[in-house]
């Protein structure tokens, strides 16, 4: 029940960061679930994934599911951890080479 209603508010908070600053969704990466606002699977297939994100080299780039590392904790508007489990994770992604193909599903 708890990960039912999470979910959307996680999709929500990093889709809209990007409609919100013209750019790309700032993403720190810890180490530490305790920190993170979500735990992330990566998933191999596309059809899996509540959302299909882009990594850009770029913070300027605008496009819903465009995802930019930033290197400090500070900058970020979205801390996350990656998990290696399915279940435990809030939010699973699937990276895609195709700037045009990334998007959120809620």
């Amino acid at each position: 029940m708890r990960k039912q209603i999470i979910l959307p508010l996680i999709l929500a908070t990093l889709s809209s960061l990007v409609a919100l600053n013209t750019s790309a969704a700032q993403i720190f990466i810890t180490n530490y679930p305790s920190e993170a606002s979500a735990k992330v699977f990566v998933t191999k297939y596309q059809s899996e994934a509540n959302c299909i994100v882009y990594e850009t080299q770029y913070s300027s780039d605008n496009d819903p599911g465009v995802w930019f590392y930033t290197k400090y904790k500070s900058n970020a508007r979205a801390v996350i951890y990656y998990t290696q489990y399915k279940s435990e994770a809030d939010l699973i992604v699937y990276f895609t080479k195709y700037k045009s193909d990334a998007r959120c599903r809620y």
